[in-house]
């Protein structure tokens, strides 16, 4: 049986674009996108969504008095929808207790910087101001912080003195486009293993 994957997504949804098409090429066996949740409304990953009639929800955050009762909501959603998985791909909100609590090691995030480097929203731009040489993505699986799960897969970038933080940022996208869909892989194929913080794979 196919595991049921949810994206979460609040912009483009150019990592969602990319998780379709490895499904299409069969990069990613055994799995299919059956949900596209947003809290924004105009996110153009729910566009995406439809082209391919995939089902999608748009929740507004300004109806909940709390992060943990809008969470509470979208796990309801979730299960509903009878998720295995949930991908993060370019979703701006922090995920709470309430929402791990259910869906432990089954949250998986991409990040444009080598964690535990730069978190946060402006990782890109922050490695560049740092003057770093070398940058990537980390695809790593939800925690309580901000970007501070364990760490899945992560690959480099080389930094160049002419970069802006929009040149760089396009070459890591490209490198995360390749990174999410094989991590996604990985764990539908039931090949992590957890040993405290680290992530084994068992190939």
């Amino acid at each position: 049986m196919k595991k049921r994957i949810a994206v979460l997504a609040s912009g483009s949804g150019s990592n969602l674009q990319a998780i379709f098409q490895a499904i299409d090429s069969g990069e990613i066996r055994d799995a299919e996108v059956v949900l596209v949740l947003s809290d924004r409304k105009e996110a153009y990953a729910m566009e995406r969504a439809k082209k391919r009639n995939v089902p999608t929800k748009y929740i507004r955050a300004k109806d909940y008095a709390s992060r943990e009762e809008f969470d509470r909501h979208v796990v309801c959603v979730l299960e509903e929808a009878q998720i295995d998985l949930v991908v993060l791909a370019g979703y701006m909100r922090l995920i709470t207790p309430v929402f791990l609590s259910v869906f432990k090691e089954r949250v998986l995030n991409i990040h444009p910087s080598l964690l535990p480097a730069f978190p946060g929203g402006h990782g890109v731009a922050d490695a560049l101001a740092y003057g770093v040489k070398i940058s990537g993505c980390t695809v790593h699986f939800v925690d309580e912080g901000m970007d501070t799960g364990p760490i899945l897969l992560q690959e480099a970038v080389a930094v160049y003195d002419n970069d802006t933080a929009e040149i760089l940022h396009e070459r890591i996208r490209k490198l995360e486009h390749k990174l999410y869909p094989k991590a996604i892989n990985l764990w539908v194929q039931g090949k992590i293993k957890f040993m405290g913080r680290r992530c084994v794979i068992d190939e």
